[in-house]
């Protein structure tokens, strides 16, 4: 039972995937590459949380599967990596945390009693700090594997020597 939920939780990754590339205006041969691509990226976090590995490190290795699979569908589908990178990312954005932090923020204007405002407190720095973390390791795990396979995706790109004209 455990697997069929996991596998619906792919499904639904993939599908909000398709519906972000929807909303960037996609060619539509791109999408179903993008709901496997967003699926499993989503999958490999949901995974690796589910095997105790912390959110972050998890966030990370699911976008750069992502990342990699981009390049790779890039190359066969004749379009930039960002078209099937960026939609299948962003499902994988912590929501909770950011409004989990957002909650905390105005519940501390109000709050006057000084122990549970600390406390309040330590609770929203910490979900802001998770998002932060997940957001820096998404984006990261995203252009890691995109700027490391740049001069095998720019084949027309003719190094030029800039520092020898520069000084004459």
């Amino acid at each position: 039972m455990e697997t069929l939920l996991f596998l619906e939780k792919g499904i639904w990754l993939g599908l909000a995937a398709i519906g972000f590339a929807v909303l960037f205006n996609v060619p539509k041969r791109a999408l179903a590459t993008i709901f496997v691509i967003g699926a499993l990226g989503g999958l490999v976090k949901f995974f690796m949380i589910e095997q105790g590995i912390g959110i972050v490190l998890a966030a990370f290795c699911g976008a750069s599967l992502i990342g990699l699979i981009s390049v790779m569908a890039a190359h066969n589908r004749k379009a930039p990596p960002m078209i099937f990178a960026i939609p299948a990312v962003i499902p994988m954005i912590p929501g909770f945390f950011a409004y989990k932090a957002m909650v905390g923020i105005i519940e501390l204007t109000a709050e006057k009693d000084h122990e549970l405002y600390t406390k309040l407190f330590f609770e929203t720095v910490n979900n802001g700090l998770s998002a932060l973390f997940v957001l820096v390791a998404l984006s990261g795990g995203v252009a890691i594997p995109l700027l490391i396979t740049r001069k095998q995706t720019i084949k027309r790109i003719e190094p030029e020597n800039n520092l020898e004209t520069e000084i004459e």
